[in-house]
């Protein structure tokens, strides 16, 4: 027998080990948050724990029971036929369930019988998650973090983009939440991640990190969209050394309308997110905005937005909350232009 039981602050510890990591809850348990790089073998799918549950309720726990254990031995041996027989001898699957370790236990068992090395997560996902959760603090404190602040449409994405392409370390808190960060800031048809996988995605990319080496992020707010940043990595970013990139009102606009683009082609999505701004700006303001965007006139909303709302919010919220703003090296590109970008961030790099 070669089956181990490791606490989840073990398995963080061991996590290269491991071949394969198997969760063994059903789809929708996986589609709300998983270890990273997991894949998805129910043990019950998703309406087969509903019928068990069911009975369990309505009958007794025997003869739900049974049936659990007649569906699971049905779905396991299907998990193996498909992705366990050409696996070698020296496969090493870490699984895991829940909580209480009978899914994945049933699992781990047969692969165990079969002469794999399994491990379990003793206390499943639940204990993984309470691990991410602790362990955030402790990374989120080793990193020097190189605060990228700039008001709306200066670039802080591009920027971020192209210090990546240059070797840099960064941390892109948006593309994880799949957002843009502002009221107008949901990204068409691209829902955002649950809060718990969010933080397992942070968690994941903060582990991956050098912390030699500077981190450079956005200076986002604490909710990017309907997600929250945890505290202990927004109090660390606001810490950090601040650098402030400036771009002419007029490259801002344009590079607003090349990346908000869905923007322009769906006037009414833009005039149904103005909505959102009708009890900050009234009623007025924003009827005229939306019939400005059905005429067609979009660039000269965006100015508008640019110059009325988001500018001062946003420098009022820099000189608020990170404590090295006012110290901010600027850094100001040619154009909007990503070769502009790819040498500010070139020199930024250099700098570090």
């Amino acid at each position: 027998m070669s089956l181990t039981a490791l606490p989840a602050d073990e398995v963080i510890r061991r996590w290269n080990e491991f071949d394969t990591i198997v969760d063994a809850r059903t789809e929708d348990e996986f589609a709300e948050d998983h270890l990273p790089g997991a894949v998805n073998w129910p043990t019950l799918d998703n309406q087969q724990r509903i019928t068990v549950g069911t009975t369990y309720k309505q009958v007794n726990a025997f003869e739900a029971k049974k049936m659990g254990a007649a569906m699971a031995a049905h779905n396991i041996s299907r998990h193996i036929e498909r992705d366990v027989l050409d696996k070698p001898r020296d496969w090493k699957p870490l699984t895991y369930c829940w909580r209480g370790g009978k899914r994945s236990g049933s699992l781990s068992l047969i692969l165990d019988q079969i002469g794999f090395k399994v491990t379990l997560i003793e206390g499943g996902y639940k204990a993984f998650r309470a691990a991410v959760v602790q362990d955030i603090p402790r990374l989120a404190a080793q990193f020097d973090w190189r605060v990228i602040c700039g008001t709306t449409g200066s670039g802080k994405t591009r920027l971020l983009q192209a210090i990546t392409n240059a070797g840099g370390q960064t941390l892109d808190l948006e593309a994880l939440a799949n957002h843009r960060s502002s009221v107008l800031g949901a990204i068409p048809g691209v829902p955002q991640p649950t809060q718990k996988r969010f933080d397992t995605l942070i968690w994941d990319r903060l582990r991956q990190l050098d912390p030699t080496r500077p981190v450079f992020v956005e200076s986002e707010s604490k909710k990017v969209g309907n997600v929250a940043v945890p505290t202990a990595l927004i109090e660390a970013m606001r810490a950090g050394n601040c650098l402030n990139l400036v771009l002419t009102d007029t490259e801002r606009v344009k590079l607003l309308m090349e990346d908000y683009d869905f923007f322009v082609k769906d006037q009414t999505f833009f005039c149904k997110r103005l909505e959102a701004l009708r009890e900050i700006r009234g009623k007025v303001v924003i009827d005229a905005w939306q019939a400005a965007v059905k005429a067609g006139n979009i660039e000269s909303v965006v100015q508008e937005l640019l110059t009325t709302h988001y500018d001062p919010v946003y420098v009022q919220s820099m000189q608020r909350n990170f404590r090295h703003y006012a110290a901010a090296n600027e850094l100001r590109p040619a154009s909007r232009d990503m070769a502009a970008f790819n040498e500010v961030a070139r020199s930024v790099i250099r700098t570090a």
